[in-house]
């Protein structure tokens, strides 16, 4: 059955195809391999933690760690580095849902707009994409800009912001499909026809249930 191209469905990355976080998995890595950046964060991430954790600060907290993580590191240089790692990353099927690539698949096949829409640094999850074999799929990321000491957050591409660049692009809500993983992910789901939540524990279920109700299913990825 044709979806049509009119059809839109959007995917979050990390928690629905990733198993995981990317970006933070390229950050330690990055840390690992150099010992001064572990030394100058953990006094520091044990400062920040309880600022990311809290839901007012954690935007600030997270930036500043990003920043932290990659202090003298150039632009060019960050994507150079995320490109190889993505690339890597990408030829371990573990760290990947098979079920979520094979419904993406089966999306684009039908027809359908196929959307990644994550919170991931966009240069880390091209490649994560590329070295998958979804060259073509449609990507709207987080992005980083060049900064005086090193690369800064530019656009944190999570909650309300998700729908906001899609706006940006073109794509208006209502969209056909999406699937997310977080309440984080709420403004993107809202917004949808069809709204597909991916391995949530009860305390989500209850979070998100009363606000997506009848549009909502459940998929144990």
């Amino acid at each position: 059955m044709d979806e049509g191209a009119n059809r839109v469905v959007l995917f979050d990355f990390d928690g629905v195809l990733f198993k995981g976080d990317a970006f933070t998995s390229f950050l330690r890595a990055h840390c690992r391999r150099q010992w001064w950046r572990v030394a100058l964060a953990s006094p520091l991430l044990l400062v920040a933690s309880p600022f990311v954790a809290a839901q007012r600060t954690r935007r600030r907290a997270l930036n500043f760690l990003v920043r932290l993580a990659l202090l003298g590191v150039s632009l060019p240089r960050y994507r150079s580095l995320a490109e190889k790692f993505g690339s890597t990353l990408a030829r371990d099927a573990r760290h990947f849902s098979r079920p979520a690539l094979d419904a993406l698949n089966a999306h684009r096949h039908r027809g359908a707009r196929v959307i990644v829409v994550t919170g991931c640094e966009e240069t880390l999850a091209r490649a994560l994409l590329d070295g998958l074999g979804l060259g073509e799929i449609e990507l709207i990321a987080s992005v980083l800009a060049a900064g005086r000491l090193g690369p800064r957050v530019g656009v944190h591409n999570i909650g309300f912001q998700k729908v906001h660049q899609l706006r940006l692009r073109g794509v208006r809500a209502p969209w056909d499909v999406a699937y997310g993983d977080s309440f984080a992910d709420l403004d993107m789901l809202a917004a949808a026809r069809s709204a597909v939540l991916v391995n949530p524990d009860r305390a989500l279920l209850a979070k998100l249930s009363p606000r997506l109700k009848q549009r909502l299913s459940i998929v144990e990825w």
